[in-house]
């Protein structure tokens, strides 16, 4: 493990003196915890909590599923919701793109890849370090994030009932756990790519890619095409966990160390 948190302490030193990584980092917690209060605001502050959910217009299947024993206003409020939940989870996919894709391809500009790659440390304990610099706050941001969502519930004042929903077993099973295998992914697969391109800006691009199937998933779940309940959230944890662990099995095997420093530019 010393290894692994040497790698960690030393792309984290680099990393965060780049102003746009702490940008990302720090603001986008910030706007996907302010967005969801402000509709909730905006929603608790309007005539429709006190007519019925059937006068609102909502999607009659709602009433039998998540607005049970709810008014108007709570049954649009979970509504609205249910699509900035996948804020949450989406916030630890994003971010490592940014700090990952910098992680090797950093390196070849500054000069420190050929020591780093000549000392003794494995292919996995590389990887896994570089992994793990961006995934740690990416993860660290997004609980901090939820929480900051969270109190903000209880300084508006919001329905208990709406509060619930939102510490459902669906929503903690996705932010704790898919999120966090999620952002595994995302910056296993930033690696890969840095490893193979000389320019920061290009390994950023491309690897955003990840996020384009992720975002296809998460909007058929926006439009009713997949059912979001625990058992479907934890499917979908043990899928990526598998694809998560094979995407570091792999990557042991094709990140040639010798071939990187002798095609660096």
């Amino acid at each position: 493990m010393k290894p692994i948190r040497t790698i960690i302490n030393k792309e984290w030193s680099e990393v965060f003196k780049n102003k746009m990584v702490l940008s990302v980092i720090l603001l986008l917690p910030i706007l996907f915890a302010i967005l969801p209060l402000v509709m909730l605001g905006v929603t608790s502050s309007t005539s429709m909590l006190d007519i019925s959910p059937e006068e609102a217009g909502l999607p009659p299947e709602m009433f039998s599923t998540l607005c049970k024993d709810m008014n108007a206003g709570e049954c649009t409020q979970v509504y609205m919701l249910n699509q900035f939940m996948l804020f949450f989870i989406m916030m630890p996919l994003i971010i490592p793109t940014t700090i990952a894709a910098y992680s090797v391809v950093g390196e070849k500009t500054t000069r420190s890849l050929e020591p780093l790659l000549a000392t003794p440390i494995t292919t996995s304990e590389l990887l896994a370090g570089k992994c793990f610099a961006a995934v740690i706050p990416a993860v660290a941001a997004t609980f901090v994030s939820f929480l900051i969502f969270n109190i903000g519930i209880l300084i508006l004042g919001i329905s208990s009932k709406v509060h619930a929903y939102v510490l459902s077993p669906t929503w903690l099973v996705g932010i704790l756990l898919l999120g966090p295998v999620l952002s595994i992914i995302s910056a296993m697969f930033a690696i890969f790519v840095s490893s193979r391109v000389n320019d920061p800006r290009v390994a950023e691009q491309i690897a955003s890619v990840m996020i384009v199937p992720f975002m296809g998933v998460f909007l058929a779940s926006s439009f009713g095409a997949i059912t979001l309940n625990v058992k479907s959230m934890v499917a979908a944890v043990i899928i990526c966990a598998i694809l998560a662990a094979a995407l570091l099995y792999f990557g042991t095997l094709v990140f040639d160390r010798e071939n990187i420093l002798t095609k660096w530019k």
